[in-house]
């Protein structure tokens, strides 16, 4: 059965002198690694071709969270496609493995993602962000989890997952044209044709970001956009309920152990503006497409969905 690792790149050579050494080091070296480099001027896709990569190119305008991934999956014929992003590194000499053996620990599994932790040096509240969404408990999600989860049975992550050939094309592949999102897009429609989607806790990398409060708004905004634009995923499996007010008090707790209660109003400003962004992404259809621009990560995409 053969795999292939999949990396959108965008000036990603920061990230090399880690990423590099550590998938070397893999004990499950996949077929084929395949990055797809968004117009970078870093240097960044000779050094993959040095690696052994394969290198095809696509057009900065062009690139799509969810349209780049669809379109690498047709570039190869693996059973397997293990989607990383270029900031994430794994932790161990197993990572992939784990990955890759955590698909196939049930019939029914359709995608498997792996736990993410912070990078080295990476800030309290960022690392107990990183905890709250990637507990050390593994489990298998399906459908019927809903009525417990509710949205966040469909919760995946392609910075680091691994996917079955089939059973992404069976549900129609990633998305061809959303905000962001795709991983859970992509595991809501595998929930809905029964497959399951499993969270391995033991197949583990570094991921984290330092977001500012305003790029967390922004981020927030782009969610907002997505699951108003996606209503359907809320109707199949419901809200996410008090997920928001268990994540700030998770923050403030982790910010008391850490002696710095006195930080808690921070948590309360970042949450705020959180929630202050995915409200406004629910009302993006009022919104003027300048505006949107704007606030979005992800501008471009309001270039051809500005509806």
């Amino acid at each position: 059965m053969r795999s292939a690792l999949v990396i959108p790149n965008r000036n990603g050579a920061d990230h090399l002198a880690r990423l590099l050494p550590a998938l070397a080091a893999q004990s499950l070296q996949p077929d084929e690694v395949l990055v797809v480099d968004s117009a970078s001027s870093d240097g960044s896709p000779a050094r993959w071709r040095a690696y052994g990569a394969r290198v095809v190119a696509i057009d900065a305008a062009r690139f799509n969270h969810g349209g780049t991934r669809r379109w690498a999956s047709t570039l190869t014929q693996a059973d397997v496609l293990i989607y990383m992003t270029q900031d994430a590194v794994p932790a161990d000499r197993d990572a992939l493995r784990r990955l890759h053996d955590a698909l196939f620990a049930a019939p029914d599994i359709g995608v498997a993602y792996g736990r993410q932790l912070p990078h080295p040096g990476a800030s309290l509240l960022s690392a107990a962000g990183r905890s709250f969404n990637y507990p050390p408990q593994s489990r298998i999600k399906r459908r019927s989890d809903a009525r417990e989860l509710g949205i966040k049975t469909c919760f995946s992550s392609d910075a680091f997952a691994a996917y079955r050939r089939d059973a992404l094309f069976a549900v129609g592949g990633f998305p061809e044209d959303v905000i962001g999102s795709e991983d859970a897009w992509v595991a809501a429609r595998m929930l809905l044709k029964d497959y399951a989607v499993h969270y391995a806790a033991d197949a583990q990398v570094h991921h984290s970001h330092e977001y500012t409060p305003i790029e967390e708004m922004r981020r927030y905004f782009d969610i907002g956009t997505f699951y108003r634009r996606e209503s359907w995923i809320a109707e199949a499996f419901g809200h996410a309920g008090g997920e928001g007010l268990r994540f700030v008090r998770d923050q403030i707790d982790a910010l008391a152990a850490a002696g710095q209660r006195w930080r808690g109003i921070e948590v309360v400003w970042r949450s705020a503006l959180k929630l202050a962004g995915y409200k406004l992404g629910f009302l993006e259809s009022h919104l003027p497409s300048a505006l949107k621009r704007r606030i979005s990560m992800f501008p471009r995409y309001w270039e051809e969905n500005s509806a």
